[in-house]
């Protein structure tokens, strides 16, 4: 006789089946969610306020993952896909954010260059525009915050081969790394400071300053970084920047046939008088007694004409080899000489538009 199938064993043959569909419909989904679904995201402005550093060279996934473990956006795919359809680029630096913001917050956040948080310090940027833009923007009286850099260079976090010689107009300058960086309501300025103060410390820790140095002929970072300024202040772009490197350290040599051993910078006269002055006669130049002239006195200034971006650190441990001595910018680009006769072309040449342009 045909056996009976009992109702339990029905029931138990349907729930298998219902869950195995049920279980690879779970998975097919979660297959195509991972791989083709809008990556998990929160929605609205977020709220509270985190501080979150973007490293220079980081790529949108990275700078997404550091949000996402910062607890700022849900996903890094959340904050690629909104940078993707931004069509613009996060640079490097401090960010006052929000937690559990939406990708798309996060990034119009971070892409506002007038964010009452924003505070960016450009390449080459001296000191005395950096303190202005801190009195500033945290709304303390004008030249408070170089009062406090004045008293307080020691106390804000200086590497231990920053010079401090008499000689220096501001012992803070080199140090005060281009970046962006949030500056909130209420900051103190000596903690903006100790901020930017950190991130050099920490850009230039990176590198090998002191055998670079030593390998170039200087007596130690603080010269290399103080020859990176004069390369970021004298270079047009920044495929000038190695020729404008070898250039200064040629004429350092003491025994150079073409200056002797001056630098026979305009941008060090500038710096002094803390303008940008193109056109400086040089009869002026020449009677100006002070350390940073270099038409005046031999050899290095006492330290940084401003702030060197790493375009320009890097140019000056790597200068070019091809006896470069001179320069002159004529419609926005360098053109580099071997001698002074070939020079003096370039310059007749930038007089010939000078004139014609007047």
């Amino acid at each position: 006789p045909k056996k009976r199938r009992s109702g339990v064993a029905c029931l138990f043959v349907t729930v298998v089946l219902v869950g195995a569909v049920g279980g690879g419909g779970y998975f097919a989904y979660d297959f195509w969610q991972t791989r083709f679904g809008p990556a998990p995201d929160y929605s609205g402005e977020g709220t509270g306020r985190i501080e979150v550093e973007v490293p220079p060279g980081s790529g949108n996934a990275e700078i997404g993952s550091i949000l996402a473990d910062k607890g700022v956006v849900k996903s890094s795919g959340a904050f690629v896909e909104a940078v993707e359809d931004s069509g613009k680029f996060v640079q490097p630096g401090t960010y006052s954010l929000r937690k559990e913001m939406s990708g798309a917050a996060a990034v119009k956040l971070m892409l506002d260059p007038t964010s009452s948080n924003a505070l960016i310090v450009t390449e080459g940027m001296r000191d005395a525009a950096v303190y202005a833009a801190i009195d500033k923007k945290t709304g303390v009286k004008a030249g408070t915050t170089a009062d406090i850099a004045k008293k307080e260079a020691k106390n804000l976090g200086l590497p231990s081969w920053a010079d401090d010689n008499s000689k220096i107009k501001d012992p803070l300058e080199g140090f005060l790394f281009p970046s962006r960086y949030s500056v909130g309501k209420g900051a103190k300025p000596a903690d903006v400071l100790r901020k930017m103060v950190a991130e050099a410390n920490r850009n230039y820790a990176q590198l090998d300053l002191e055998s670079k140095a030593k390998d170039l002929g200087l007596e130690g970072p603080f010269q290399l970084i103080t020859v990176a300024s004069l390369v970021q202040a004298e270079g047009v772009t920044h495929d000038d920047f190695r020729k404008m490197a070898e250039v200064v350290y040629n004429r350092l040599k003491p025994t150079n046939p073409e200056t002797w051993g001056r630098l026979e910078f305009d941008s060090t006269y500038n710096y002094i008088k803390n303008q940008s002055k193109l056109d400086i006669p040089i009869s002026e130049i020449k009677g100006y007694d002070n350390p940073y002239n270099t038409y005046f006195y031999k050899g290095l200034p006492p330290g940084p004409i401003g702030n060197p971006g790493h375009d320009a650190l890097r140019a000056a441990m790597n200068p070019t080899s091809d006896r470069w001595y001179y320069f002159v910018a004529v419609s926005g680009k360098s053109y580099f000489s071997k001698t002074y006769a070939e020079h003096q072309k370039w310059v007749d040449k930038f007089n010939r538009q000078r004139t014609n342009n007047g």
